[in-house]
Protein backbone atom coordinates (compact mmCIF):
# COMPACT_ATOMS: atom_id res chain seq x y z
CA UNK A 1 0.00 0.00 0.00
CA UNK A 2 2.89 2.30 0.82
CA UNK A 3 5.78 3.91 -1.01
CA UNK A 4 8.70 1.93 -1.34
CA UNK A 5 10.77 5.01 0.01
CA UNK A 6 9.81 4.22 3.41
CA UNK A 7 11.89 0.47 3.34
CA UNK A 8 13.63 1.59 6.35
CA UNK A 9 14.27 0.41 9.67
CA UNK A 10 12.59 2.66 12.29
CA UNK A 11 13.70 0.33 15.19
CA UNK A 12 14.99 2.32 18.13
CA UNK A 13 18.99 1.33 18.27
CA UNK A 14 20.59 0.60 21.55
CA UNK A 15 21.52 3.95 22.52
CA UNK A 16 17.80 5.21 22.26
CA UNK A 17 16.33 2.41 24.21
CA UNK A 18 18.74 3.45 27.05
CA UNK A 19 18.17 7.06 26.72
CA UNK A 20 14.54 6.07 27.29
CA UNK A 21 15.15 3.87 30.34
CA UNK A 22 17.18 6.53 31.84
CA UNK A 23 14.60 9.10 31.34
CA UNK A 24 11.85 7.39 32.62
CA UNK A 25 13.16 6.48 36.18
CA UNK A 26 14.11 10.28 36.14
CA UNK A 27 18.11 10.22 36.02
CA UNK A 28 19.96 13.28 35.43
CA UNK A 29 21.81 13.48 31.77
CA UNK A 30 24.58 15.37 30.66
CA UNK A 31 23.64 15.39 27.16
CA UNK A 32 26.63 16.28 25.08
CA UNK A 33 24.82 15.99 21.98
CA UNK A 34 22.45 19.47 22.17
CA UNK A 35 22.17 21.16 18.91
CA UNK A 36 19.11 23.03 19.54
CA UNK A 37 20.47 26.78 19.78
CA UNK A 38 16.72 27.49 22.08
CA UNK A 39 17.39 25.02 24.16
CA UNK A 40 21.36 25.74 24.58
CA UNK A 41 20.89 28.75 27.66
CA UNK A 42 21.29 31.58 25.38
CA UNK A 43 20.07 34.76 25.80
CA UNK A 44 17.86 35.82 22.97
CA UNK A 45 17.29 39.69 22.43
CA UNK A 46 13.61 41.46 22.61
CA UNK A 47 14.50 42.48 19.03
CA UNK A 48 13.62 39.00 17.69
CA UNK A 49 9.80 39.27 18.80
CA UNK A 50 9.39 42.97 18.28
CA UNK A 51 10.19 41.63 14.26
CA UNK A 52 6.50 40.58 13.86
CA UNK A 53 5.27 43.53 14.82
CA UNK A 54 4.85 44.54 11.12
CA UNK A 55 1.10 44.84 10.05
CA UNK A 56 1.78 43.53 6.63
CA UNK A 57 2.55 39.77 8.39
CA UNK A 58 -1.13 39.92 7.85
CA UNK A 59 -0.90 40.25 4.29
CA UNK A 60 -0.93 37.69 1.45
CA UNK A 61 0.99 38.38 -2.09
CA UNK A 62 2.88 35.14 -2.74
CA UNK A 63 5.99 35.63 -4.43
CA UNK A 64 7.39 31.90 -5.74
CA UNK A 65 11.12 33.09 -4.94
CA UNK A 66 9.85 34.73 -1.85
CA UNK A 67 9.48 38.50 -1.34
CA UNK A 68 11.74 40.89 -2.19
CA UNK A 69 12.56 42.84 0.68
CA UNK A 70 13.25 38.99 2.16
CA UNK A 71 15.87 38.43 -0.66
CA UNK A 72 17.51 42.12 -0.19
CA UNK A 73 18.28 40.78 3.34
CA UNK A 74 19.97 38.05 2.28
CA UNK A 75 21.93 39.82 -0.16
CA UNK A 76 22.69 42.35 2.86
CA UNK A 77 24.10 38.94 4.88
CA UNK A 78 26.59 38.35 1.89
CA UNK A 79 27.33 41.98 1.53
CA UNK A 80 28.42 42.20 4.73
CA UNK A 81 30.97 39.33 4.60
CA UNK A 82 32.21 41.15 1.27
CA UNK A 83 30.23 38.55 -1.39
CA UNK A 84 27.75 41.01 -3.54
CA UNK A 85 24.94 39.42 -5.03
CA UNK A 86 21.80 40.44 -6.70
CA UNK A 87 18.21 39.42 -5.21
CA UNK A 88 17.47 37.93 -8.39
CA UNK A 89 19.64 34.48 -7.50
CA UNK A 90 17.72 34.10 -4.28
CA UNK A 91 15.22 31.75 -3.71
CA UNK A 92 13.96 31.70 -0.15
CA UNK A 93 13.13 27.97 1.48
CA UNK A 94 11.06 26.88 4.52
CA UNK A 95 14.85 24.91 5.45
CA UNK A 96 18.07 23.43 4.16
CA UNK A 97 16.10 20.11 3.95
CA UNK A 98 13.49 21.64 2.47
CA UNK A 99 16.05 23.42 0.18
CA UNK A 100 17.95 20.20 -0.52
CA UNK A 101 14.63 18.87 -1.94
CA UNK A 102 13.80 21.20 -4.17
CA UNK A 103 17.57 21.08 -5.57
CA UNK A 104 17.32 17.04 -6.23
CA UNK A 105 13.62 17.66 -7.88
CA UNK A 106 15.56 20.51 -10.54
CA UNK A 107 18.51 18.64 -11.16
CA UNK A 108 17.49 14.68 -11.00
CA UNK A 109 15.00 12.05 -12.24
CA UNK A 110 14.46 8.92 -10.24
CA UNK A 111 17.41 6.61 -10.11
CA UNK A 112 19.99 9.39 -10.89
CA UNK A 113 22.60 9.55 -8.03
CA UNK A 114 23.48 12.47 -5.95
CA UNK A 115 27.48 12.31 -3.91
CA UNK A 116 27.47 13.20 -0.78
CA UNK A 117 30.59 13.59 1.77
CA UNK A 118 31.63 11.13 4.23
CA UNK A 119 31.78 11.29 7.06
CA UNK A 120 29.02 14.07 7.44
CA UNK A 121 25.10 14.40 7.83
CA UNK A 122 23.40 11.60 8.70
CA UNK A 123 20.19 12.77 6.65
CA UNK A 124 21.75 12.59 3.28
CA UNK A 125 20.15 8.98 2.53
CA UNK A 126 16.81 10.36 3.37
CA UNK A 127 16.78 13.06 1.61
CA UNK A 128 17.77 11.44 -1.35
CA UNK A 129 15.21 8.84 -0.58
CA UNK A 130 12.27 10.78 -0.67
CA UNK A 131 13.12 11.99 -4.03
CA UNK A 132 13.74 8.36 -5.64
CA UNK A 133 17.69 9.10 -5.72
CA UNK A 134 20.52 7.13 -4.33
CA UNK A 135 22.74 9.29 -2.23
CA UNK A 136 26.90 7.84 -2.92
CA UNK A 137 29.27 8.91 -0.74
CA UNK A 138 32.63 10.21 -1.24
CA UNK A 139 35.36 9.86 1.63
CA UNK A 140 37.00 12.70 3.51
CA UNK A 141 40.33 11.79 4.90
CA UNK A 142 42.48 12.98 7.98
CA UNK A 143 46.24 13.13 8.21
CA UNK A 144 46.28 15.97 11.07
CA UNK A 145 43.12 17.57 9.15
CA UNK A 146 40.58 16.42 6.85
CA UNK A 147 40.22 16.84 3.12
CA UNK A 148 38.43 15.74 0.27
CA UNK A 149 39.75 12.25 -1.28
CA UNK A 150 39.83 13.90 -5.34
CA UNK A 151 40.78 10.75 -6.66
CA UNK A 152 38.09 8.68 -4.80
CA UNK A 153 35.16 11.63 -5.44
CA UNK A 154 35.93 11.48 -9.30
CA UNK A 155 35.83 7.32 -9.38
CA UNK A 156 32.59 7.63 -7.79
CA UNK A 157 31.06 9.97 -10.40
CA UNK A 158 29.17 7.78 -12.94
CA UNK A 159 26.68 9.01 -16.10
CA UNK A 160 24.01 9.00 -13.31
CA UNK A 161 25.56 11.61 -10.82
CA UNK A 162 23.93 14.84 -11.04
CA UNK A 163 25.30 16.50 -8.25
CA UNK A 164 28.15 16.66 -5.59
CA UNK A 165 26.86 18.00 -1.90
CA UNK A 166 29.61 19.89 0.19
CA UNK A 167 28.90 20.62 3.94
CA UNK A 168 31.31 23.74 3.88
CA UNK A 169 32.38 23.82 7.29
CA UNK A 170 31.49 19.57 7.13
CA UNK A 171 28.84 18.64 9.99
CA UNK A 172 30.67 16.86 12.43
CA UNK A 173 34.76 17.35 11.11
CA UNK A 174 34.37 21.10 11.00
CA UNK A 175 36.24 21.56 8.13
CA UNK A 176 36.30 24.05 5.52
CA UNK A 177 36.72 23.29 1.63
CA UNK A 178 39.83 24.96 0.97
CA UNK A 179 40.75 26.73 -2.71
CA UNK A 180 42.54 23.97 -4.25
CA UNK A 181 39.77 21.47 -3.62
CA UNK A 182 37.17 24.87 -5.11
CA UNK A 183 39.28 24.39 -8.16
CA UNK A 184 39.53 20.68 -8.48
CA UNK A 185 35.41 20.22 -7.79
CA UNK A 186 34.38 23.38 -10.14
CA UNK A 187 36.85 21.63 -12.80
CA UNK A 188 34.97 18.32 -12.49
CA UNK A 189 32.11 19.59 -12.41
CA UNK A 190 31.98 21.51 -15.55
CA UNK A 191 34.03 19.00 -17.29
CA UNK A 192 30.92 15.91 -16.41
CA UNK A 193 28.21 18.93 -16.52
CA UNK A 194 26.99 18.36 -12.89
CA UNK A 195 26.27 21.03 -10.49
CA UNK A 196 27.59 21.41 -7.48
CA UNK A 197 25.34 22.18 -4.09
CA UNK A 198 27.45 23.81 -0.66
CA UNK A 199 25.00 23.52 2.33
CA UNK A 200 27.08 26.72 4.52
CA UNK A 201 24.79 26.81 7.62
CA UNK A 202 27.98 26.66 9.67
CA UNK A 203 29.87 29.01 7.77
CA UNK A 204 29.95 32.08 10.37
CA UNK A 205 31.62 30.11 13.39
CA UNK A 206 34.87 29.60 12.30
CA UNK A 207 37.79 27.89 15.13
CA UNK A 208 40.73 28.03 13.49
CA UNK A 209 42.33 30.76 11.46
CA UNK A 210 43.08 29.19 7.77
CA UNK A 211 44.18 31.61 4.57
CA UNK A 212 42.92 29.05 1.89
CA UNK A 213 39.65 28.09 3.04
CA UNK A 214 36.15 28.98 0.63
CA UNK A 215 33.25 30.58 3.22
CA UNK A 216 31.00 30.26 0.38
CA UNK A 217 30.32 29.13 -3.58
CA UNK A 218 28.49 32.55 -4.41
CA UNK A 219 31.03 33.40 -6.18
CA UNK A 220 31.58 30.50 -8.44
CA UNK A 221 31.20 31.19 -11.94
CA UNK A 222 32.27 28.62 -13.96
CA UNK A 223 30.11 25.74 -13.22
CA UNK A 224 26.18 25.81 -11.94
CA UNK A 225 26.42 26.02 -8.53
CA UNK A 226 24.07 26.42 -5.39
CA UNK A 227 24.99 27.83 -2.09
CA UNK A 228 22.18 27.27 1.17
CA UNK A 229 22.16 28.31 4.43
CA UNK A 230 19.30 30.14 6.70
CA UNK A 231 18.41 31.26 9.95
CA UNK A 232 18.31 28.27 11.71
CA UNK A 233 22.01 28.21 11.94
CA UNK A 234 23.67 31.53 11.51
CA UNK A 235 21.18 33.25 13.45
CA UNK A 236 20.48 30.58 16.10
CA UNK A 237 17.00 30.35 15.13
CA UNK A 238 15.40 26.80 13.78
CA UNK A 239 12.32 27.95 14.66
CA UNK A 240 11.67 30.44 12.42
CA UNK A 241 11.89 28.41 9.43
CA UNK A 242 13.27 30.68 6.87
CA UNK A 243 15.98 29.35 4.45
CA UNK A 244 17.42 29.89 0.86
CA UNK A 245 19.11 28.98 -2.04
CA UNK A 246 21.72 31.30 -3.93
CA UNK A 247 22.27 30.04 -7.80
CA UNK A 248 25.44 31.06 -9.29
CA UNK A 249 27.61 29.98 -12.61
CA UNK A 250 26.92 30.84 -16.29
CA UNK A 251 24.27 33.48 -16.35
CA UNK A 252 22.28 31.04 -18.65
CA UNK A 253 22.69 28.14 -16.72
CA UNK A 254 21.73 30.13 -13.41
CA UNK A 255 18.81 32.31 -15.12
CA UNK A 256 17.37 28.85 -15.88
CA UNK A 257 17.78 27.11 -12.83
CA UNK A 258 15.71 30.04 -11.12
CA UNK A 259 12.92 29.92 -13.36
CA UNK A 260 12.59 26.00 -13.08
CA UNK A 261 13.19 26.47 -9.05
CA UNK A 262 10.41 29.02 -8.90
CA UNK A 263 8.22 26.78 -10.46
CA UNK A 264 9.22 24.05 -8.01
CA UNK A 265 8.64 26.51 -5.14
CA UNK A 266 5.23 27.72 -6.39
CA UNK A 267 4.19 24.51 -5.78
CA UNK A 268 4.34 24.31 -2.37
CA UNK A 269 4.86 28.23 -1.36
CA UNK A 270 5.91 26.90 2.23
CA UNK A 271 7.79 29.97 3.60
CA UNK A 272 5.44 31.75 5.91
CA UNK A 273 4.64 35.60 4.76
CA UNK A 274 5.48 36.70 8.63
CA UNK A 275 9.31 35.43 8.98
CA UNK A 276 9.71 37.26 5.05
CA UNK A 277 9.28 40.48 6.41
CA UNK A 278 10.82 40.21 9.75
CA UNK A 279 13.78 38.45 8.15
CA UNK A 280 16.18 41.55 8.11
CA UNK A 281 15.49 42.52 11.75
CA UNK A 282 16.02 38.49 12.08
CA UNK A 283 18.70 38.83 10.58
CA UNK A 284 20.53 41.54 12.41
CA UNK A 285 18.96 40.40 15.90
CA UNK A 286 20.70 36.96 15.13
CA UNK A 287 23.73 38.35 15.26
CA UNK A 288 23.71 38.53 18.84
CA UNK A 289 22.53 35.04 19.22
CA UNK A 290 25.79 33.60 17.03
CA UNK A 291 28.26 35.90 18.79
CA UNK A 292 27.43 33.74 21.91
CA UNK A 293 27.47 30.83 20.22
CA UNK A 294 30.76 31.41 18.32
CA UNK A 295 32.29 32.43 22.05
CA UNK A 296 30.69 28.93 23.63
CA UNK A 297 31.84 26.68 21.19
CA UNK A 298 35.27 27.90 21.19
CA UNK A 299 35.65 28.05 25.07
CA UNK A 300 34.17 24.63 24.93
CA UNK A 301 36.59 23.23 22.31
CA UNK A 302 39.60 24.89 24.63
CA UNK A 303 38.17 23.05 27.41
CA UNK A 304 37.92 19.78 25.57
CA UNK A 305 41.19 19.86 24.38
CA UNK A 306 42.77 20.66 27.88
CA UNK A 307 40.74 17.97 29.44
CA UNK A 308 41.93 15.20 27.73
CA UNK A 309 45.43 16.50 27.39
CA UNK A 310 47.56 13.43 28.29
CA UNK A 311 44.86 11.03 28.32
CA UNK A 312 44.56 8.16 25.63
CA UNK A 313 41.53 10.08 23.67
CA UNK A 314 42.83 13.03 21.10
CA UNK A 315 40.55 15.64 20.26
CA UNK A 316 40.82 15.91 16.03
CA UNK A 317 41.34 19.01 14.31
CA UNK A 318 38.24 21.12 13.70
CA UNK A 319 37.72 24.64 12.04
CA UNK A 320 34.64 25.34 12.42
CA UNK A 321 30.62 24.61 13.62
CA UNK A 322 29.32 23.29 16.63
CA UNK A 323 30.79 19.63 17.10
CA UNK A 324 33.91 18.04 18.08
CA UNK A 325 35.00 14.76 17.43
CA UNK A 326 37.15 12.55 19.87
CA UNK A 327 38.94 9.47 18.72
CA UNK A 328 39.24 7.06 21.90
CA UNK A 329 40.49 3.87 22.07
CA UNK A 330 39.85 0.79 20.30
CA UNK A 331 39.11 -1.29 23.01
CA UNK A 332 35.95 -0.73 22.66
CA UNK A 333 33.61 -0.12 19.25
CA UNK A 334 31.79 3.36 19.30
CA UNK A 335 28.45 1.90 20.43
CA UNK A 336 29.75 0.49 23.60
CA UNK A 337 32.16 3.60 24.23
CA UNK A 338 28.40 5.78 24.04
CA UNK A 339 26.24 2.85 25.68
CA UNK A 340 28.92 2.62 28.48
CA UNK A 341 29.01 6.56 29.33
CA UNK A 342 25.41 6.61 29.57
CA UNK A 343 24.69 3.46 31.40
CA UNK A 344 28.22 4.30 34.12
CA UNK A 345 28.06 7.84 34.06
CA UNK A 346 25.13 9.40 32.75
CA UNK A 347 26.99 11.27 29.70
CA UNK A 348 25.03 11.04 26.36
CA UNK A 349 27.24 11.86 23.15
CA UNK A 350 27.35 10.15 19.75
CA UNK A 351 29.04 7.53 18.29
CA UNK A 352 31.01 8.31 14.69
CA UNK A 353 29.02 5.78 12.88
CA UNK A 354 26.05 8.04 12.80
CA UNK A 355 27.83 9.83 11.06
CA UNK A 356 29.34 7.21 8.53
CA UNK A 357 33.24 7.43 9.74
CA UNK A 358 34.61 4.59 8.05
CA UNK A 359 36.79 3.20 10.82
CA UNK A 360 36.56 3.17 14.35
CA UNK A 361 36.39 4.67 17.41
CA UNK A 362 34.86 8.44 17.15
CA UNK A 363 32.64 10.24 19.51
CA UNK A 364 31.02 12.79 18.28
CA UNK A 365 30.46 15.69 21.03
CA UNK A 366 28.27 19.12 20.43
CA UNK A 367 30.00 22.37 21.31
CA UNK A 368 26.88 24.16 21.63
CA UNK A 369 25.83 22.14 25.10
CA UNK A 370 25.92 24.57 28.08
CA UNK A 371 29.62 24.94 29.37
CA UNK A 372 28.64 23.71 33.16
CA UNK A 373 27.18 20.19 31.74
CA UNK A 374 29.95 20.18 28.82
CA UNK A 375 32.71 20.47 31.44
CA UNK A 376 30.90 18.01 33.77
CA UNK A 377 30.40 15.54 30.84
CA UNK A 378 33.83 15.62 29.41
CA UNK A 379 35.50 15.54 32.94
CA UNK A 380 33.30 11.85 33.40
CA UNK A 381 34.44 10.90 29.69
CA UNK A 382 38.35 11.51 31.04
CA UNK A 383 37.89 9.72 33.76
CA UNK A 384 36.20 6.62 31.81
CA UNK A 385 39.26 6.66 30.04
Amino acid sequence: MFSARFQWDLKPNRLTQLIERKRRSGTPILDLTESNPTHAGLSYPEEITQAFEDPRILEYDPEPAGVLEARKAVTDYYEARGQRILPGRVLLTASTSEAYAYLFKLLADPGDEILVPRPSYPLFEYLAKMESLEARQYPLMYHGSWSIDREALERSVTERTKAIVVVNPNNPTGSYVKRGELDALIKLASDRKIALISDEVFADYSLEPACDRVNSLVSVDDCMAFSMSGLSKIAGLPQMKLGWIVASGPIELRYQAKRKLEWIADTFLSVGTPVQYAAAKLLSAGEEVARQIRERTAANLTWLRQTLAGSAAGVLTVEGGWYATVQVPKVRSEEEWALTLLEEHDVLVQPGFFYDFESEAFLVLSLLTQPDVFRQGAARLKGML
